[in-house]
């Protein structure tokens, strides 16, 4: 898995430049935000079953239907299918915050996830809207620990919800 930096040095690389200022400057911003990715991802990391809790309940609060008969988080196993993807796009999310870099999103969560939930009939939306429900739940939370540099937090969950939005299906 790459970061801005290794990204960064790579692209300078394959060019045999060296890094100009733009570069620096990147370089730069990376490490300046530093200490806001890692409380971010500290944060993730210490409340994510509260995170995906409360994205989940704003989620079915928004979409009731979706918690009875014929939707798609009606039953137990299918309840916690939701809650067990909500989980996993806030791990993804959680690296490509750190790292910087959204992109790699694409490989590791969007590459054929648009295709697997077509084949079990997976409406997207909700999802989409589950995946922005949890960046703004973090963002929120950031903000009571007094943490004020949280527009970073929100581009992963961004890309996230861009990625799948492309694939959307409507439930069956």
């Amino acid at each position: 898995m790459r970061d801005a930096i290794t990204g960064l040095i790579g692209r300078y690389d394959q060019l045999g430049r060296y890094l100009d200022r733009d570069a620096l400057e990147r370089a730069a911003t990376y490490y300046g935000e530093s200490e806001a990715r890692l409380a971010a991802a500290a944060l993730i990391n210490r409340e994510a079953g509260e995170i995906v809790r409360e994205a989940s309940q704003r989620l079915f609060a928004q979409d009731p239907e979706l918690l009875l008969p014929g939707g798609n988080a009606y039953t137990t196993r299918r309840w916690a299918a939701c809650l067990r993807d909500l989980d996993y796009f806030l791990r993804y999310a959680s690296y490509a915050l750190v790292a910087d870099d959204p992109e790699i999103l694409d490989e590791r969560v969007l590459n054929g996830l648009g295709d697997t939930y077509k084949s079990l009939g997976v409406p997207t939306g909700p999802s989409v809207r589950g995946i922005s429900l949890l960046g703004d739940v973090v963002i929120e939370m950031l903000a009571d620990a007094g943490l004020t540099q949280t527009a970073l937090v929100r581009v992963p969950f961004d890309h996230l919800a861009r990625g799948l939005a492309d694939t959307n299906v409507r439930a069956r």
